[in-house]
């Protein structure tokens, strides 16, 4: 995700990084090209991607990768 969300960063997109507080606190604050914004719950982070994106993009992930595109979907 880092070399995509640069590459397009480079390109002259503009990038909103969505991360629940308690990822936050852990090692993935302060690693997100562009600006960043903590949320509460996940649920939360879900409903500020539909409400700030013009279009998403899945990679290769887990079941909560799937979980966000299915939520995305719906």
């Amino acid at each position: 995700m880092g070399n995509v969300s640069t590459a397009a960063r480079v390109g002259g997109s503009q990038l909103l990084g969505i991360i629940p507080t308690v990822l936050a606190e852990g090692n993935f604050a302060g690693k997100i090209v562009g600006k960043e914004l903590q949320v509460p719950t996940m649920k939360d982070r879900i409903w500020k991607m539909l409400d700030n994106s013009n279009a998403f993009i899945a990679l290769p992930g887990d079941i909560g990768t799937l979980e966000e595109i299915f939520q995305i979907a719906s």
